[in-house]
């Protein structure tokens, strides 16, 4: 057993279990023994699968001796966050409303995953009902930045990010509403992608935003975002062999420069000059209904979110962190006539944007135009928490509303990301991209 292996990919840890230097048995030991060492484990993780992820182990190594590998990820220990539904262990979404919450099955992702072998860690803590960009969570726990410990992690797959970013998982299963993917894996380091809306099954998740809702993963390559959103669909994943720049038309989205910090903006820029420099064309625009998209987000995700889950709600509003709440409950000030017109809106905005955007392989932006907040002050102050939790979704929420597939990475400098938005169902052709671009910044 190596401890080096908490640190590989899951493409190289794949690779190891094939060659036969790796045991999943040994492997996904190493991932519960550092799990149980580690001092942020219950900030982290909710509750450890340990029995489940032992016994798929020593399935998947059985596979291995006998030559029957499932495929290249057979064998991998990953995490998944706390709103996938796990058969007879708990899935509570963050929230005291579901405590004790047992489904019977679990959700159709999980299923997928674990037919190719993938070995399941346990379930990471989140942002109360997924409702929060900023993964701060005084009801179960709060999991702290991997880069500044007095930080929150970003939500609200915080769970999912830390448990990645400190070396306790290969990758964390997360799902992104409004950028609950791609905000925590910018402010730890990884890569996110975030899917097309319908494309990956909801079945068995949590719902927050159905007409939003996604599911991603948090890990640490591309290659790695490419072969687990192949496993989660039960599909082959696509090859990025021969990804380039060269030529390709990216177009900086100035909307998502707006209200963006020193820091922040200094990885963008520094990033936009290393793809110019592997032969990427980049432009730059302004598109005024971008901002008018971003408009109508209080109408669209508050209203569906609070309709989802007011009975529930306010059946014992006091279980409730109290700014969660309130932002479910700006849901209710909308009228069923507000909220069809914002969606017949956003329809026709999108489809501008789509035309406008057309010319481009990709359009670019600040995963997050802030830095990870401290999460003290976020605890007691309310406007803190209302503006920091805005900015930080301000730019992820673009490819939310435009109904795009989007991917983060890393920029080099701490907690700072860029991210690609592509048209919907592009998943494909956004890795390579990504693949060329995870080259030229790394």
């Amino acid at each position: 057993m190596s401890d080096s292996w908490l640190m590989m990919s899951m493409g190289d840890l794949g690779r190891g279990i094939a060659r036969g230097e790796i045991d999943p048995v040994d492997l996904t030991r190493t991932y519960l023994d550092a799990i149980a060492a580690h001092p942020l484990r219950d900030r982290i993780y909710a509750r450890v699968t340990e029995d489940r992820a032992m016994s798929e182990a020593r399935a998947a190594s059985a596979r291995a001796k006998a030559g029957q590998r499932l495929g290249l990820l057979d064998g991998v220990p990953i995490s998944w966050k706390d709103l996938f539904d796990t058969a007879g262990i708990e899935t509570e979404a963050g929230s005291a409303l579901l405590k004790d919450r047992v489904p019977s099955e679990d959700a159709e992702v999980l299923k997928a995953a674990t037919a190719q072998g993938l070995v399941c860690l346990g379930k990471t803590h989140m942002s109360e009902l997924a409702f929060s960009g900023l993964g701060l969570n005084p009801v179960t726990a709060s999991p702290p930045c991997v880069n500044d410990l007095d930080a929150v992690s970003g939500g609200s797959s915080s769970g999912a990010a830390t448990s990645v970013a400190f070396n306790l998982a290969s990758c964390g299963i997360g799902s992104d509403t409004g950028g609950s993917v791609r905000i925590p894996a910018a402010w730890n380091d990884l890569v996110g992608l975030k899917t097309t809306s319908g494309r990956v099954s909801l079945k068995g998740v949590v719902p927050l935003v159905a007409s939003f809702d996604t599911v991603g993963p948090l890990c640490r390559s591309v290659e790695d975002a490419a072969l687990m959103l192949a496993a989660i669909e039960g599909e082959k994943a696509p090859d990025l062999r021969g990804a380039t720049l060269t030529g390709r038309r990216l177009l900086v989205l100035e909307n998502g420069l707006d209200e963006a910090r020193d820091q922040p903006r200094a990885g963008f820029d520094s990033a936009v000059e290393r793809l110019r420099n592997a032969g990427a064309l980049v432009k730059s625009a302004r598109l005024d209904i971008v901002d008018e998209a971003l408009s109508l987000s209080a109408i669209l995700f508050t209203t569906e979110a609070y309709a989802t889950w007011r009975d529930r709600i306010e059946a014992q509003p006091d279980l409730m962190f109290g700014e969660i709440r309130d932002r479910f409950r700006a849901g209710g000030q909308f009228s069923g006539t507000d909220f069809v017109a914002a969606w017949q809106r956003l329809e026709q905005i999108r489809a501008e944007y789509h035309d406008l955007t057309a010319g481009y392989d990709a359009v670019i932006l600040p995963t997050s135009p802030i830095l990870p907040p401290n999460m003290a002050r976020l605890g007691s102050d309310h406007d803190y928490y209302v503006t920091e939790n805005l900015l930080a979704l301000r730019n992820t929420r673009v490819g939310n509303l435009m109904g795009s597939a989007g991917l983060s990475l890393p920029t080099g400098l701490p907690s700072c990301a860029i991210m690609f938005l592509t048209p919907p169902n592009s998943e494909e052709f956004l890795l390579r991209l990504g693949a060329a671009a995870e080259a030229a910044l790394a």
